[in-house]
């Protein structure tokens, strides 16, 4: 009887939540995704640029998402972030030493598609949003 007990319980979990939506979260977990990223070091007075770009997990189709960041920290004087698509850049001449921390934040909206069994509107998304904490070194030379 212990068995059958964690077996009815999984069973009557899937009868009552469509296990359509659930098997894909657990099997395709379509859902933004920020990179782990280590800045490189930058040096007081000298241009410094790098970047990531962000992506749907799970998902061949990355391009076709719409993508939406916001920046919440601190960057050192002369270095400003640009959002172009899916690509996060920071760039500018340093004008400070430090370390500064800073988030970033992404809500992606999936593409239009249209499921024509049932007539709805289908985006198959586990989430729509992530955010990631970074830091950036800034040095003298």
């Amino acid at each position: 009887m212990k068995r059958v007990l964690p077996l009815l319980l999984i069973f009557s979990v899937f009868i009552f939540i469509s296990c359509d939506d659930v098997l894909e979260c657990v099997i395709l977990a379509r859902s933004p995704e920020l990179p782990d990223k280590t800045f490189q070091e930058g040096l007081v007075n000298t241009y410094y640029q790098d970047s990531f770009d962000a992506e749907i997990s799970n998902e061949p189709r990355d391009d076709d998402y719409g993508y939406y960041f916001d920046f919440n920290g601190e960057l050192p004087e002369g270095l400003h972030v640009y959002f172009d698509y899916r690509t996060v850049s920071i760039e500018g001449v340093t004008q400070m030493a430090g370390t500064f921390n800073f988030t970033i934040y992404l809500e992606v909206e999936a593409p239009y598609s249209y499921d024509e069994y049932s007539g709805e509107h289908q985006d198959n998304m586990c989430s729509t949003t992530t955010s990631k904490e970074y830091t950036i070194t800034v040095n003298y030379q």
